[in-house]
Order: structure tokens, then sequence, then C-alpha cells
């Protein structure tokens, strides 16, 4: 192994040190503050901090729009499952002497926990050395006195967890040492995972709550076998439904819009012994953005542009109509920024129960 390599090894075992003394990594996710209800045009706040201080503010996200309520995950289903929302990034995390205050005081304390000898000892002796002495290895430059001398001209970068993602291992992969950057220049390209707009765009996505998607029937939750049941979807139910995700900090700021347009329907009756029109169960939208046509007296014979027509009874339950809408995702953010993100979906179940049609004899 070579000296660089061995020094690199060095201060990621450092810092594995102080994350399993202090239990908490160098930035996990914090406390938020009050959470307002979720709305649109309301704002919901997540941290990337850990404490109720306010030293952490500088990693939070602020998130508005039509959004779930404390940060939560919202009701948005990709429809490509190899996508999800990234896991954990690096964004600004605290000013030079707020950094020296929080590290120091880290470093000091694994320093002085049972077992920290050796090795472990060792190592946190080299990540200390690393932001007071300026140490540092390959294209990783150390710090004189955690870059206090430049206070107000940049900032620490560090990860960030995802809360909300369920995998602990990949929501705590961004395991890169704090690093500098400065005001108005972008983090070095090495680091992958640095805040983007097109990340923020994710997370908007992830935070997304859409509209139900319970259609109106006719005739309504009971129907007959073989009689025509028309779907559909008034205008005014749907429309674009947009998420921003932000982050501002002093010398820092970047923003993302993620904005979901319907475009279909898609009608899965729940039983097999049924057909859909069209035929492949999916209504598209109308161009004034209804879905469907609404039934009206007299057309009890004719074929919905989009329904049902279910062939046998349901007996003494109900079958379990789901009715599934695409999106259309596709983001904006600063500086121009902008592209697609995967379809995403949202259903809702009815039950709908369907009756033999009793003939009278005379």
């Amino acid at each position: 192994m070579s000296v660089t390599t061995s020094r690199r090894t060095a201060l990621v075992t450092g810092v594995a040190a102080l994350t399993l003394t202090l239990g908490t990594s160098l930035a996990d996710p914090a406390y938020a503050g009050e959470q307002p209800s979720n709305s649109q045009g309301s704002n919901t706040e997540q941290s990337g901090g850990g404490n109720k201080t306010g030293i952490y503010a500088a990693v939070r996200i602020e998130y508005s729009g039509s959004v779930a309520p404390n940060g939560g995950s919202g009701n948005v289903t990709s429809s490509d499952v190899n996508w999800s929302p990234p896991p954990c990034w690096y964004a600004p995390y605290l000013g030079a002497k707020d950094f020296k205050k929080e590290m120091s005081a880290k470093i000091k304390d694994a320093a002085s926990a049972p077992g920290m000898t050796g090795t472990p000892g060792a190592a946190i002796g080299q990540t200390k050395a690393h932001y007071e002495d300026g140490f540092g290895w390959e294209d990783h430059p150390g710090y004189e006195d955690y870059n206090v001398a430049k206070d107000g001209e940049g900032m620490f970068w560090a990860g960030v967890e995802n809360p909300n993602e369920p995998d602990i291992l990949k929501r705590s992969s961004c395991t890169e040492l704090p690093f500098w950057v400065d005001n108005g220049e972008a983090p070095p390209p090495r680091y992958e995972r640095a805040i983007t707009p097109e990340i923020l765009a994710a997370l908007a996505y992830q935070h997304m709550e859409l509209p139900g998607t319970e259609v109106t029937l006719a005739p309504a939750e009971t129907t007959k076998v073989n009689l025509p049941t028309w779907a559909w979807l008034d205008k005014t139910d749907f429309h674009e439904v947009r998420a921003t995700a932000s982050i501002n900090v002093p010398g820092f700021a970047l923003t993302a819009t993620t904005t979901a347009k319907p475009v279909s329907l898609k009608l899965e009756p729940g039983t097999p012994d049924a057909e859909t029109y069209p035929a492949s169960g999916e209504c598209g939208f109308d161009d004034d953005g209804s879905i469907g046509e609404p039934y009206a007296k007299g057309k009890a014979d004719q074929m919905p542009p989009c329904g049902i027509t279910y062939l046998r009874s349901s007996g003494d339950g109900t079958f379990n109509l789901q009715a599934t809408i695409t999106w259309d995702i596709a983001w904006t953010g600063s500086g121009g920024a902008g592209g697609d993100l995967p379809d995403g979906t949202f259903e809702n179940a009815q039950a709908v129960t369907v009756q033999e049609i009793q003939a009278v004899n005379r």
C-alpha cells in the first residue's frame, strides 16, 4: 500500500471512529423546527443538521407547493422501478469558525472515549491534523486551523442523509470528510453527490403530494351485469401540480421545481370477467383537461369512451376497481437547468357492486 493510500485509509478510519463514538454522522438529518400543515403554497422544511441550537441551519432544505407535511414522503410512485431519490448528498454545512467549534469538540470527545487507542487513536490524530495542521493527501487539501482565516469566504460541506431513505447503508454512504468550498464556486468534480438542482428536483419529486383519483361512475357504485359503466374525471378535478425544493445559505443558493402533469387514467376492474373501454383500459386526457365523457340520459346502450362492462355479478361482495392516474414529471432549476424525471403514478381503489339484471315474467 502506498503512503498516500494509507493516509487516506487512516483518515477514513478516523471519521469512522468519530461516528462510532458519537453515534451520529458528521451531518445527519436533524431537527427542522415547527412544521406547517400541508397545503398548496405552504412551506415544509427539512434540516440536515443534528440539534436544536440552529448551528446546523446551513444544510436546511425548504419544500413548498404541493408537498407532504413535516418533510414526509409524498404519494407519488415512480413508474421506473430502477429510479429512486438520492439517499444522501453533500451540502453546505458550517462556516469555518462554527465548523472548528463542532469538529474540534467531536475529535476531543472521540479521543477521550474508551478504546480509542492504537490504530483508532492514531486515525483520530491524523483527522485532527487534517483540519488543524494542514495534513492532506492526493487531491484532498488539508486545512490550517480549520480554515478560520477564510471564515465568511466559503463553507465546509458535509454528507447529509436523506431521512426518508429506508436503507441505512445507502443513507449513510456519503462518507467523504467535510471539505471546503469558496463562495460562488462549485465543489470539486470528484464529489459527484454534491447538491445540484437535479438532486433538489428529485427530492421535490419524493415529497410531492398528488390529488386523489376517484373517478365518477354511472351507474354509481352499483351497476348491472353486461351494462356499460361510464367513467370520467371532470377537467376541474386535475391540473398541473408543482413542488419546489430550495437551499439558500450565505454564498450559495439553489432551487428546483418539479411539475407533474396528468396524462392518462388506467382502469383495472378488479376481476378478469370484465371489458374495458378502450380495450387497454387506459383513457387519455382530452384537450380540455377532462377524461372520458359524463353519462347522459339516452346513452345507456352506447359504449362509453372510457368505462367498463362487468360480465358477472360481484355476489355478496364488491369488485375492487383500481383507478390509476399517470403523471408526466419534469423539472426546472437554477441556471436554466431542467429535464425529465420518470413518470409518476398514484392509484385509488373504489368498491363497485355488480348485480344481475332481474327479469320479470308476465
